[in-house]
């Protein structure tokens, strides 16, 4: 393709874009509310998926041991646990171990458990058990619950699958928003299309009658739909990247251990894929439109 073409094409388009311009930015502004509304759905969904991952990294298992249980049955169990596959650290926590820690997370309020010192403390004896995957958790309750002298399991198996049920409902939802926003891009950047060609009906006939291929006729078109999804991207990441950040910098300042995505994923990572589905949804709705004007 020469470069006196490619200069026809990108003049042709321009201009159609700008005699049409009401109807562009309609359309700029629907493939801007598409992708920004799709963006926050993607990055909830990522930082609730980084939130999953983490609570999964630090998934463990409490086995609460009787108070009668023998030195025996105490080294039996914990030889087999230190053997069990999926277990990656075991640890032995005393009852006045529990209550020492149990202080340590009241944080200033320890005076509460003042009454537990000694005879009185309620809390038993366990083993603390670290797991290389969440899936064991099931399988090592199931294998010890009745185990001689284990009094009770606990996990945070319910946990994680709340965490993973919501992460998989954000996932949903906001793929079918995305496609109901990508059809009412397509629709409107289709009718821009059409009005263009449209006002230009008599010219695309007589191309055709003198031999221009379809191509010809249709590269103009094709660069205004790309135009008006390249621009639609870029605005859509600007809005999401300022949102994102004033969020982002109010809950980490809230939050001490928060661990969100930083906001500059925005514009190194979504940004390229903004810009490239702007692109598809431009080019497709160019197309589409287009179909039933180059039949003559």
């Amino acid at each position: 393709m020469r470069i006196s073409t490619i200069k026809y094409f990108l003049n042709d388009a321009f201009k159609s874009l700008w005699r049409n311009r009401t109807i562009s930015l309609a359309s700029v502004a629907t493939v801007t509310a598409t992708l920004f509304i799709f963006g926050v759905f993607l990055l909830a969904g990522l930082n609730i998926g980084k939130g999953v991952e983490d609570v999964e990294s630090k998934v463990e298992m409490r086995i609460y041991l009787n108070e009668d249980i023998t030195i025996d049955q105490k080294n039996a169990l914990e030889k087999q646990l230190r053997e069990e596959p999926g277990i990656k650290g075991l640890e032995f926590e005393t009852k006045e171990q529990a209550l020492e820690n149990f202080k340590k997370e009241l944080k200033g309020k320890e005076y509460l458990l003042e009454s537990y010192e000694g005879k009185a403390n309620p809390l038993p004896t366990s083993y603390i058990v670290k797991l290389t995957e969440p899936q064991f958790a099931e399988v090592i309750t199931e294998k010890y619950a009745k185990a001689p002298g284990v009094e009770d399991i606990g996990n945070d198996q319910d946990l994680i699958n709340q965490i993973s049920s919501i992460a998989n409902t954000v996932k949903w939802v906001g793929a079918a928003i995305f496609v109901v926003l990508i059809a009412v891009s397509l629709f409107l950047i289709g009718n821009t299309i059409k009005i263009t060609v449209f006002s230009r009906r008599r010219e695309v006939g007589i191309m055709k009658f003198v031999g221009a291929t379809d191509w010809f006729i249709r590269w103009p078109f094709v660069i205004e739909g790309i135009v008006i999804g390249i621009v639609g991207a870029i605005v859509s990441t600007v809005i999401l990247y300022f949102a994102y950040k004033y969020l982002y910098l109010n809950v980490t300042s809230a939050l001490i251990t928060s661990q969100l995505i930083a906001p500059s994923y925005v514009y190194t990572t979504m940004l390229w894929e903004f810009i490239l589905s702007g692109i598809l949804i431009g080019t497709a709705g160019s197309i589409i439109s287009l179909r039933k004007f180059l039949v003559v």
